[in-house]
């Protein structure tokens, strides 16, 4: 049977130590980080490091579903001088199971933010897909938009019912997966006392 990966808060003799680790593929090993005094810690197969909470020049934070997990977030974490990791709100257990860690995610998350306000960071905050990125989706699925209201128009005026059902039903499903992204995912920047509820679990 397969366990989740350890995702858990220990205390030490300073402020307490919080852990999190997920896996990015079946066959690859575990991403780990902590957030100790010193920093964020994090382990990625042979690369291993500290980044001073100071040190963290951004965060982006995201939301990414795929197909076999719909609730699926993302944390960009860039550090000044160079150098990138992403953290991911689910884990593979199984060739067929990505498992969401919703309340390990979150609480890594806010500790995270937490600590670099503590400790004065000036980083840039910054929530959804890039601006470019965004507009480009939004000009898309406005072109679709008008394409489907064109075909459903002709159906109906032909009476292929038929047809104009299976247009709204994918009208429907399209709004709901590809809208709900558009709206978690708009470009803002976002404060350390207020994280983007939408791009959290």
């Amino acid at each position: 049977m397969p366990t989740s990966l350890p995702n858990q808060a220990t205390e030490g003799e300073g402020a307490r130590t919080i852990s999190y680790a997920y896996k990015a593929s079946l066959i690859s090993s575990a991403h780990q980080f902590e957030l100790t005094d010193a920093g964020l810690s994090w382990k990625i197969g042979r690369r291993s490091g500290v980044w001073p909470y100071a040190d963290i020049a951004s965060i982006r934070l995201s939301y990414r579903p795929m197909s076999m997990q719909a609730r699926r977030f993302r944390a960009d974490i860039a550090r000044a001088g160079g150098g990138r990791i992403a953290i991911l709100s689910t884990t593979w257990q199984t060739v067929s199971l990505m498992t969401p860690q919703d309340q390990g995610y979150r609480a890594f998350i806010a500790e995270l933010h937490r600590r670099m306000r503590a400790a004065g960071s000036k980083a840039s905050l910054i929530g959804g897909i890039g601006t470019v990125t965004y507009a480009t989706a939004v000009v898309m699925l406005t072109l679709l938009a008008i394409a489907m209201i064109g075909l459903l128009a002709r159906a109906l005026a032909t009476s292929e019912f038929t047809g104009a059902l299976f247009l709204v039903g994918i009208s429907v499903w399209f709004a709901w997966t590809i809208g709900g992204f558009i709206k978690r995912n708009r470009p803002r920047r976002y404060s350390f006392d207020a994280l983007p509820e939408t791009l959290l679990p």
